[in-house]
C-alpha cells in the first residue's frame, strides 16, 4: 500500500496551523472543484486528493495518528526500507496490531463514489475511527460548504447614481444582480447561496459581485463627492450672474458672484452622488470655474477693453 503525503498534497508544512490548512484547502478546492472543471477527470481526481487530505489534517485525532504514522514511515525510509516492506499492521483499522477493532466484527464501507473516492490508504488507516462496537459503521465524508464565487460588474457613473441591474452568467445559469444607487468601485453585492454547490450535503457558497465604476468624461468622483469644470464668460465672472451647471440629476442654475476668479471651486451641496444605503443623502458637487476670454473682438470692443485697461492702470 502506498503512503500518501497529505501535507504535500495541500502544499503546507507539517507544522501548519489549522487556519493555514483550511486556507490551503479552500484555495485548492476552488481551483479543482468539479463545477469549475466540468468533464475534467484529472481535476476531479485532484479535487478528491485535496478533499481526502483535508479530512485527515482538519481532524485533530486523525492528524495525530497520521503524524505518528508519518514519523515511523520516514524512519523506515531513512534506513533504506526493510525487507518485506513497511509494517502497516499496527496502523490499520484504528487499532495497534491491525485486524478488526474490538475483536472480530466487520467494518463496512460505502462505495468510493459515496465517500468522495477515498484511497485505500485512507480506508485502511482511518476507516474505522470514530465508531462503536455495536453499530454497523460506515466511513462518511464530511459535509463541506461550497466555495464562494466572485465576478466583476462594470457600470457607468450614471448607473451608479441611479442604481442598475446586471445579468451575470455562471455556467448555464443567468442571474440578475441589483446594484444599489451610490455603489462605487470596490462595492460588493452578495448573493447568498449562488456560489458553488456544497460537497457532501454542505450549504452552497455565495456569489460576490465586485462593482467597478467606469471613468466619466465630465465628472471626477471622490467618495460621494463629484468634481467638474464650468466655463464662465468673462463678463459674468466680473459682474456676476447666473450660469448653468451640469449634474447627474440634470443641470441647475448657479449664481456666480462678481469678481469670481478662474480656478475657483464653487460648492453645490447635495448635488453629488447618493450615499450608499442612506436614503435621501447625497454628497456635494464642486464646480471649478474656467473663465472664457472673448475672441474675435470688434473694433468697438477692443476700444472698450483698452479704455478699461487704461482705467485700471490709473488706479
Amino acid at each position: 500500500m502506498e503512503y500518501r503525503d497529505y501535507y504535500e498534497i495541500l502544499g503546507v508544512d507539517r507544522s501548519a496551523s489549522d487556519k493555514d490548512i483550511r486556507k490551503a484547502y479552500r484555495k485548492l478546492a476552488r481551483q479543482y472543484h468539479p463545477d469549475v472543471n466540468p468533464g475534467d477527470k484529472q481535476a476531479e481526481d485532484r479535487f478528491k486528493e485535496v478533499n481526502e487530505a483535508y479530512q485527515v489534517l482538519s481532524d485533530a485525532e486523525k492528524r495525530r495518528k497520521y503524524d505518528e504514522l508519518g514519523s515511523s514511515y520516514q524512519q523506515w525510509q531513512r534506513t533504506g526500507g526493510q525487507p518485506g516492506g513497511f509494517d502497516w499492521s499496527q496502523w490499520t483499522s484504528g487499532q495497534p496490531g491491525g485486524g478488526f477493532p474490538g475483536g472480530g466484527y466487520r467494518v463496512e464501507y460505502m462505495d468510493a463514489d459515496d465517500i468522495g473516492g477515498f484511497s485505500d490508504f485512507f480506508r485502511t488507516i482511518f476507516g474505522s475511527m470514530g465508531g462503536t462496537r455495536t453499530e454497523r459503521r460506515r466511513t462518511t465524508r464530511r459535509a463541506l460548504p461550497g466555495q464562494d464565487l466572485e465576478v466583476t460588474a462594470q457600470i457607468s457613473l450614471e448607473e451608479a447614481y441611479n442604481g442598475t441591474t446586471r445579468t451575470v452568467q455562471l455556467g448555464d445559469r443567468q442571474l440578475n444582480v441589483k446594484i444599489p444607487a451610490g455603489a462605487q468601485t470596490g462595492t460588493r453585492v452578495r448573493l447568498s447561496g449562488q456560489g458553488m454547490a456544497g460537497y457532501g450535503g454542505g450549504q452552497p457558497g455565495a456569489l460576490y459581485v465586485n462593482v467597478e465604476v467606469l471613468e466619466h468624461p465630465q465628472f471626477r468622483r471622490e467618495g460621494d463627492d463629484l468634481h467638474t469644470e464650468i466655463r464662465v464668460p468673462l463678463y459674468t465672472a466680473v459682474m456676476g450672474g447666473a450660469v448653468r451647471v451640469p449634474t447627474l440629476g440634470g443641470s441647475v442654475s448657479l449664481n456666480v458672484k462678481p469678481g469670481t476668479q478662474s480656478g475657483q471651486s464653487i460648492r453645490l451641496r447635495g448635488k453629488g452622488m447618493p450615499k450608499l444605503r442612506q436614503q435621501d443623502a447625497f454628497g456635494d458637487l464642486y464646480a471649478r470655474v474656467l473663465i472664457q476670454v472673448p475672441t474675435n473682438l470688434s473694433e468697438r470692443e477692443q476700444a472698450l477693453f483698452q479704455e478699461l485697461r487704461d482705467l485700471r492702470a490709473e488706479s
